[in-house]
């Protein structure tokens, strides 16, 4: 079997075709690179990283094949000789590139590209609804009259990772939050060419501690941009929280993880849609989306946003919308794809399918991202023992209490401008107790070298005089316990009640609480030992017991 590749985000969709295959000894597939593609270098790398064994082009046209596969039907697929299978590479047919094919033509409805001679040369078309069928007999009845509805595969592999959906924002270190999606397909109509800033201005309004924004761009924008160049231009809105979705099968997770989806006019709206997730509408229209189709039709019911600030007033709206309906227009057979797909290859290879269980396999856990905040403008609000919190990226329009700051990550302007230093423990560190039971006999670490490591009450005190800005500096020592070092307070010890809710417990991030006791040591109240307070970060509220500091917390290695 042949898979004919002509972009990264053509050779992802057939990859998710291939389980057809899984357990079968008996089909030995090979890919090559069909030329002419302006994406193709990133194609290059992705079959790499599959691990799949290339055929060059020049050998492919020479040989004959059982069945060939593809995903595009541009390119000369028409000389390849054995049985040939188009699919979609996208949710269905719903916009046209200019520039490209037959004006106002979607490139897998074009005549131009189905037909040879005025004959279809693809054997079948694998299609995911009877609406595309129809669509097609309209541009090209003949290529029309080897339509099979199939459903979709990429669909049902979204489908079947929902029961992970809980691991997945637990690896994005979701928690509590809600996660906004942002995505964007490709082009001069795209999201990001049209509204570049969009995600920086969410990430500037919305609270860390109530959201989490993810970006999915379509891969053909990692090939257009490449890796370094996109990581450069969105660097500011990495540092403050940003996640930005892998093209090969991290975006499908992010997708199942996300809690709403502003969109433009590509096709992850529909797999949005077909979740139930709110969508929201970021395409500020144009020529390339084709009216009347489904995802026409699904920005068309829901809100649309003018502007970052007017998002809360959109996902409001777009949470009373059903959005199923309009998905259900793209996709029939839900959780069929494989096994439909399987009679048609099977019958063009001559084989008979073995009866095994083909169930669509979920997608894998994400990449846990691999930068977080340093640094936050904080604003503040207290009301007796009731603090709310809100914390921003430090370059936020918005009005703040105070700007805090991770040691010693934070850049140096920051650390020098902070109120509030925080610091976390080194990866593996641990009570000074369980800390020596790991040394060798002799007092030097296990891993050769000598030791050395600040204590909580020892870093507190020298930041306060390393920074003579530092109102506050405070030690995190686990997920619920903070030393915490104030100028005119002293020390303490803020300890974090967990918070129970539907059989779910959660934390606030410790951070966040630090703020909140910075600010209340502030604001006139008396500080005691033994109160308890309420810190609200918007996601979480939960209860902080302000209490002497105990030995064993003063003494803790970080």
């Amino acid at each position: 079997m042949l898979v004919v590749v002509r972009s990264a985000g053509a050779l992802h969709r057939l990859l998710d075709v291939l389980p057809v295959f899984r357990g079968d000894s008996r089909v030995v597939t090979r890919f090559t690179l069909a030329p002419g593609s302006d994406f193709d270098i990133d194609a290059l790398a992705a079959l790499d990283r599959s691990g799949a064994r290339t055929m060059p082009w020049r050998d492919a046209l020479r040989a004959r094949h059982d069945l060939i596969l593809a995903a595009s039907p541009k390119g000369d697929l028409r000389r390849l000789s054995g049985p040939r299978v188009l699919l979609p590479h996208g949710a269905g047919f719903n916009k046209a590139v200019h520039g490209d094919g037959s004006p106002g033509t979607p490139s897998g409805l074009d005549p131009h590209y189905l037909l040879a001679d005025g004959h279809p040369w693809a054997d079948v078309h694998a299609l995911a609804h009877e609406e595309q069928v129809t669509r097609l007999a309209s541009y090209s009845p003949l290529a029309a009259s080897r339509g099979v509805v199939v459903g979709d595969p990429t669909l049902d592999r979204l489908l079947a990772s929902v029961p992970h959906r809980d691991g997945y924002r637990a690896t994005l270190g979701t928690g509590p939050r809600r996660l906004i999606a942002v995505t964007s397909t490709w082009g001069p109509e795209s999201l990001l060419a049209r509204r570049p800033g969009l995600v920086a201005e969410l990430l500037g309004l919305l609270p860390h501690d109530t959201s989490q924004v993810a970006l999915i761009l379509h891969p053909n924008e990692y090939s257009a941009i490449g890796t370094f160049d996109l990581s450069g231009r969105l660097a500011p809105a990495l540092d403050a929280g940003l996640v930005l979705a892998a093209p090969y099968e991290e975006w499908a997770a992010v997708l199942v993880a996300a809690d709403a989806v502003v969109t433009d006019h590509g096709s992850t709206a529909l797999y949005a849609a077909a979740l139930g997730t709110p969508v929201v509408n970021a395409y500020d229209s144009g020529d390339e989306l084709l009216p009347g189709s489904p995802l026409a039709r699904l920005l068309g019911s829901v809100p649309r946003l003018t502007s970052a600030d007017a998002l809360e007033a959109a996902l409001r709206t777009a949470r009373s919308i059903d959005t199923r309906v309009h998905a259900a227009d793209a996709f029939a057979h839900q959780g069929q794809a494989l096994p439909r797909l399987r009679t048609h290859l099977y019958r063009l290879l001559g084989l008979k399918a073995e009866q095994a269980d083909l169930d669509s396999p979920a997608f894998p856990q994400p990449t846990p991202p691999s930068r977080r905040p340093l640094a936050f403008a904080v604003r503040a609000e207290v009301t007796g023992d009731l603090i709310q919190v809100e914390r921003f990226p430090a370059s936020t329009p918005r009005p703040t209490h105070h700007l805090a700051a991770e040691y010693p990550g934070a850049g140096p302007r920051q650390l020098q401008s902070a109120a509030v230093l925080w610091r976390r423990p080194a990866y593996g560190a641990s009570s000074s107790t369980s800390r020596r039971a790991t040394w060798a006999s002799d007092g030097w670490d296990t891993q050769g070298w000598a030791a050395e490591q600040w204590t909580a009450e020892g870093w507190t005190a020298h930041a306060l005089h390393e920074y003579p800005g530092c109102r506050t500096a405070a030690a995190i020592l686990t997920q619920g316990r903070i030393l915490i070092r104030h100028r005119s307070a002293g020390l303490l010890t803020a300890r974090l009640e967990l918070r129970r809710d539907g059989g779910r417990v959660s934390y606030p991030d410790p951070s966040a609480v630090v703020s909140a006791v910075h600010v209340w040591l502030g604001s006139g109240t008396p500080p005691a030992s033994g109160a308890t307070l309420m810190c609200d970060t918007g996601a979480v509220a939960v209860r902080v017991h302000v209490e002497d500091p105990r030995t064993e917390e003063l003494l803790y290695e970080l």
